[in-house]
């Protein structure tokens, strides 16, 4: 490794300097050189070549663990220690978000609703528990709101709604898509944080027309609705990455894309055995 660094800055630093600061011969250095590549390292240059198409495809968003997995799919056999040197010794790591800072509850005058979740984030079955929450994107014409409905069997998004304002058809927009594609069981809990749109009368009226029980972070836990958290932080952390949109149309079609075409069909999740969403739900839900 020594060597190959030296070879990557010939062209900054002079050989003799370089040697002496690696405590390596420039004789060993000429001879490595005019070697013949190694198996071991043309099939490393094999490797980090898939690992990089892989890296482009999932949106730098796959760490050693992912990529193994996709890797061994693919037909390449190797641990994951070495996917993880390999990854980092060619720069290919996963993106790294930013920590959502605690955001702070609308008042209302609704009664409190219990936190019947209680932060039991598995589900035996799909339509069992859902979980949703809102959250916003920058464009230079301002903000777009994205609601969401993720079920916590699969983590697959069954509803989302986009919208320039922040209101109570946000999320009855997400919720009429979640009940147009999914069969609702008696007993399915829909938990959120007590945002105004979600005490809202109306949408809570409709919840109780469709036998829904309702759930509710408790104020200023952010952690009670942590699955939601992750959804926004994997979408942020990956898709948006700081970047802000030229206008809201733009947003939405990256997002939409991000949520149907990547993250329910193809972005594996380590608590589903590395599966996707709705590949987890096709081969495991009875």
């Amino acid at each position: 490794m020594k060597y190959a660094f030296i070879q990557e800055q010939v062209y900054h630093h002079t050989v003799m300097a370089l040697c002496s600061a690696l405590k390596v011969s420039r004789s060993g250095y000429y001879s490595w050189r005019t070697r013949e590549p190694s198996q071991r390292a043309i099939d490393n240059q094999t490797v980090v070549k898939s690992i990089a198409e892989i890296h482009d495809e999932t949106l730098q968003s796959y760490g050693s663990p992912r990529m193994h997995v996709e890797l061994v799919e693919a037909g390449h056999d190797l641990s994951v220690g070495r996917v993880e040197r390999l990854m980092s010794n060619n720069n290919l790591a996963a993106k790294q978000g930013k920590k959502n800072k605690q955001r702070q509850q609308h008042r209302n005058s609704m009664a409190p609703v219990a936190n019947v979740l209680d932060r039991q984030f598995t589900a035996a079955s799909p339509n069992t528990k859902w979980v949703s929450d809102i959250t916003f994107i920058e464009t230079r014409e301002g903000f777009l709101y994205l609601a969401v409905i993720l079920d916590l069997y699969s983590r697959v998004i069954v509803g989302w709604s986009m919208s320039h304002k922040i209101d109570e058809v946000l999320v009855q927009d997400a919720l009429t898509m979640a009940v147009d594609r999914r069969e609702i069981p008696n007993g399915l809990l829909l938990h959120s944080d007590q945002g105004s749109q979600y005490k809202a009368k109306g949408y809570q009226q409709r919840i109780k027309n469709l036998s829904i029980i309702c759930s509710m972070s408790r104020k200023g836990e952010c952690h009670d609705n942590a699955v939601a958290e992750s959804f926004f932080h994997s979408l942020k952390t990956e898709l948006i990455c700081e970047h802000v949109y030229q206008n809201r149309s733009v947003a939405r079609q990256e997002i939409f894309k991000y949520i149907e075409i990547f993250y329910n069909r193809k972005r594996r999740h380590s608590t589903l055995n590395y599966q996707a969403p709705l590949t987890f739900e096709t081969m495991n839900a009875a």
